[in-house]
């Protein structure tokens, strides 16, 4: 049986420097994800990566419910993680996508454009189950993002990460 998505609006970022597009989408059984950082792969990010030194973006997505006139409750989480080494000596990046802490891929590639697509750029991650999600509720998909090593500013121009959030309604 195939669920059918309503969108409330597009996607909503917090704060005013970050750039973090979000968009879930329901198909068949699972909850589709598309999230862009746009303003994550700084100049900052460029000269760590180039120096070798493994810059690792981490996302943590939460599916939440909204509870009126309560907290809203966490349905599930997931963490997915794209990290990138550069070997000065071959001049090509290693690229490692994590989920929940299990290697999903990895490619060696020596563009560094490829390189930011993978680290900043998601397409229809299916993260969620609609198992877990009651019919005609209100549902959102919230993401923080997080760069590590951090030295303050020195990855993030708005300091410690940045998130995002874009509403969806579960239709059966």
């Amino acid at each position: 049986m195939c669920a059918w998505l309503l969108l409330s609006a597009a996607a909503v970022t917090l704060g005013a420097a970050e750039g973090l597009r979000i968009v879930p989408l329901v198909r068949d059984d699972h909850v589709l994800v598309t999230f862009e950082l746009a303003d994550g792969f700084t100049e900052e990010v460029r000269a760590a990566i180039r120096s070798g030194l493994k810059t690792t973006f981490t996302y943590t997505v939460d599916l939440r419910l909204e509870v009126p006139v309560w907290v809203d409750r966490t349905i599930a989480t997931t963490v997915v993680a794209n990290s990138v080494e550069f070997d000065n000596l071959t001049r090509l990046h290693t690229v490692v996508r994590t989920l929940d802490g299990k290697v999903e891929s990895k490619q060696v590639t020596d563009s560094e454009a490829a390189v930011r697509q993978l680290m900043t750029s998601f397409q229809r991650l299916p993260l969620f189950r609609t198992s877990v999600l009651e019919p005609n509720r209100e549902y959102y998909v919230r993401i923080g993002a997080t760069a590590r090593p951090t030295n303050g500013a020195f990855l993030w121009p708005w300091g410690s990460g940045t998130s995002g959030q874009a509403k969806f309604t579960f239709v059966r």
